[in-house]
């Protein structure tokens, strides 16, 4: 059975007026960042400086210079600063923002209008992760990554299920997809998930380019861990393992342009 937590279909009510639905499914939740100011009960920006275990360079930042909305859009952006909070410093800035404890949800379609920053270092991503812990800790619950991207493949985005037991014994499976010409910093896009029990589908721009149905989980039987709820998460990350740091020719501030979110469900 299709579910969504209370917290978002408390936000239905306050939805913008619907967008013409894709064929089987209905809107449940959305944001279209039309106001001048973050919609706190719909997200939750956070601040730390801790990496995010990836070795990330920057310190996530609760202010208008690194996450803001301005003239219809979300803009999450990376600057090249010292940046120094609790006693952490950092030589970037830069946002995230995430719907945990305001909306989640078990299986949906997922959509994201962006246009992304670009150059070595820079690592962009929408994706989700799990309200709880029912299977464990990371990814023994899971981990659904809708686009990651890093700066210096700008015509590449990557769909990516993280999945099994406890790290280090995790595992993650994935596809990326490639534009025919240009890159994903010159123009928005559109992207998305189609996630259903026991399957998950990648798409850009309506292009299916990805579909998973086998995945593993030491906390349960199949389709676990992908079948609680799970919160959205939108961020732009400096460095770290899989893009390395910025070279002299990255150019900052970098910033990822957010158009809408829109989250369907199958009535």
């Amino acid at each position: 059975m299709i579910r969504a937590s209370l917290l978002a279909l408390a936000c239905f009510s306050t939805l913008s007026p619907a967008q013409e639905a894709p064929a089987g499914w209905k809107l449940v939740w959305s944001d279209e960042f039309d106001g001048k100011e973050i919609d706190f009960s719909k997200w939750d920006v956070e601040e730390n400086g801790h990496g995010g275990g990836n070795g990330e360079m920057q310190y996530y930042a609760d202010r208008p210079e690194n996450i803001r909305v301005e003239n219809g859009k979300l803009v999450i952006e990376a600057k090249k600063e010292k940046f120094n909070s609790a006693g952490v410093e950092k030589d970037y800035s830069s946002g995230r923002m995430r719907t945990k404890r305001r909306a989640s949800w078990t299986y949906g379609r997922f959509e994201i209008r962006a246009k992304l920053p670009t150059g070595r270092g820079i690592w962009p991503a929408i994706w989700m992760l799990p309200e709880n812990s029912p299977y464990g800790g990371w990814a023994a619950s899971g981990e659904i990554d809708i686009m990651e991207m890093v700066g210096h493949e700008p015509n590449r985005v990557h769909g990516t299920l993280h999945h099994g037991a406890n790290w280090p014994q995790n595992v993650h499976t994935g596809a990326p997809y490639t534009l025919e010409k240009g890159s994903f910093a010159d123009d928005f896009h559109v992207f998305a998930i189609e996630w259903e029990k026991g399957e998950i589908r990648w798409y850009v721009d309506g292009k299916l380019y990805q579909t998973q149905n086998k995945w593993s989980s030491t906390g349960g039987p199949f389709p676990a861990p992908f079948d609680k709820p799970f919160h959205m998460v939108l961020n732009v990350a400096v460095g770290g393992g899989w893009p390395g740091p910025p070279d002299d020719k990255t150019v900052f501030p970098q910033k990822m342009e957010v158009d809408w979110v829109r989250v369907y469900q199958k009535p």
